[in-house]
């Protein structure tokens, strides 16, 4: 009689926890003895999944990646020590022009001992965003945060983040949190996306909480003046500013791994963050683009050529398992 894994594991359970030698429980279970202690042997090397009915004959998988591809995966996972199993499997398809997935990544690291818990906790979002922005410059997100230098006291940074793609189009790291600081960074927002000089129909739509400089008089008059608008989030509620605070928790995980004696240190740092952030780490909500790529119109090229690259894989790895198999 064949037992499903799920009875299987029911049996040596009875038989652990039974008062009764494991002969007379398995007697009176109707259990040979032989299967079960082979039964138990697998299940003491690989758990309940290794109770289920193995096949008699050899399992051909043919989208079976080859040893040589997860040697280099495994070596691209060594030399960048930062990228999580996502940003790596997009990283070697991009890079290698070989297309893996995200599973497959993480099976091969876990399997070489190479993944290690988050040392932050990660919050769970909602699977969109009530109002989607359609374009870059549609919507800016701003807000400030705080950092802490040794001997020196508090210092905030103030970020202009595009709502469409998450890209960081201007930061200042400031002593106040001024409204002179954020039209300031906005001054440079405008600059630096060619909104201050280029005749453009719409301006884009502020986007910020209720905090003192985003209520005063002068921020009012700045956003009249360049014909922008202003919308500001339910009080309590920084779910409505989400992705400036979710840029605040990427930016701090990184940035506050050191000690900082000096602003211009941690300047630096922001800075260098900042460029490796919109040109070099994949978004995973921007489809794995970065979001430089989102913010300049690069984005559906890119996406293209990976499915390209995708179905060239697959369709080599098909070929392979039809000529081992014929």
């Amino acid at each position: 009689m064949r037992y499903p894994a799920s009875e299987k594991l029911e049996i040596i359970r009875i038989v652990e926890q039974s008062h009764l030698p494991a002969k007379r429980t398995l007697d009176q279970l109707g259990v040979a003895r032989r299967t079960f202690y082979r039964w138990y042997d697998r299940y003491l090397e690989g758990g309940p999944e290794a109770l289920a009915d193995r096949s008699s004959t050899p399992i051909r998988v043919w989208n079976r990646i080859a040893p040589e591809v997860q040697d280099q995966i495994v070596e691209m996972a060594l030399e960048q020590t930062d990228l999580s199993p996502r940003e790596l499997a997009v990283r070697f398809t991009d890079e290698k022009r070989y297309f893996v997935s995200e599973a497959t990544v993480y099976r091969l690291l876990k399997a070489h001992d190479l993944i290690t818990s988050p040392a932050y906790t990660v919050i769970k979002a909602a699977e969109a965003f009530h109002t989607q922005t359609m374009r870059p410059n549609e919507m800016w997100q701003t807000d400030f945060t705080y950092f802490k230098i040794i001997g020196w006291g508090w210092v905030y940074l103030s970020t202009v983040l595009d709502d469409y793609s998450r890209y960081i189009i201007a930061w200042k790291l400031c002593t106040t949190m001024r409204a002179e600081e954020v039209t300031d960074t906005l001054d440079m927002a405008l600059a630096a996306s060619g909104c201050d000089h280029a005749n453009v129909l719409h301006r884009p739509r502020l986007l910020s909480d209720n905090g003192p400089s985003y209520i005063a008089g002068e921020l009012a008059e700045y956003i009249e003046a360049n014909r922008m608008s202003h919308v500001r989030g339910a009080p309590f509620h920084p779910q409505t500013q989400g992705k400036i605070e979710r840029w605040h928790q990427t930016l701090k995980n990184r940035v506050l791994l050191e000690n900082y004696f000096l602003p211009g240190d941690l300047e630096q740092q922001i800075e260098a963050f900042v460029e490796h952030y919109n040109h070099q780490r994949y978004h995973e909500s921007l489809d794995n683009v970065t979001p430089a790529d989102a913010y300049f119109g690069r984005a559906p090229a890119i996406i293209k050529r990976r499915e390209r690259i995708k179905r060239k894989t697959l369709e080599h790895r098909r070929l392979q398992h039809r000529k081992l198999a014929a």
